[in-house]
């Protein structure tokens, strides 16, 4: 499975600052394919995983919000009981913290997409890309 790139920013936490961002991507057609956000401090810490990263920037630049991009590791397992028991237990096993981690959905397919925030995120995606190849012939 791939790397992609996640944007993550931070947003006042009061009601219609998601729904006014995520309007605004939307008008512009960006489709978000993976969210997390939580509350922090006044602030919701937000992260998504979307199919046109260039025109999201474009956006979250044109309403003056400041965010960082970072490679995360994406991997597609089956949905059912255990997978994410399995990519879990593999990154432990190669001494890999997961960081942070949220779940999306695969454009056209609606298939699961698990997004992983590691520091090894080549070395994850190699074992997720086993984990996932694994669990594709059981």
């Amino acid at each position: 499975m791939p790397t992609t790139k996640e944007l993550a920013f931070r947003l006042e936490d009061r009601p219609g600052t998601i729904g006014k961002l995520s309007r605004a991507l939307a008008d512009r057609g960006v489709n978000i394919l993976a969210f997390q956000a939580f509350p922090s401090v006044g602030q919701s810490l937000v992260r998504l995983v979307v199919d046109n990263p260039t025109t999201a920037k474009t956006v979250l630049d044109a309403e003056r919000v400041t965010y960082t991009e970072v490679e995360v590791a994406l991997v597609k397992l089956p949905h059912r009981p255990g997978e994410l028991a399995r990519a879990a237990s593999r990154l432990g096993e190669a001494n890999i913290n997961i960081n942070y981690a949220y779940c999306g959905v695969e454009p056209g397919a609606n298939a699961p997409l698990l997004i992983f925030g590691v520091a090894e995120v080549g070395q994850a995606v190699a074992i997720l890309d086993q984990t996932a190849a694994a669990a594709a012939g059981t």
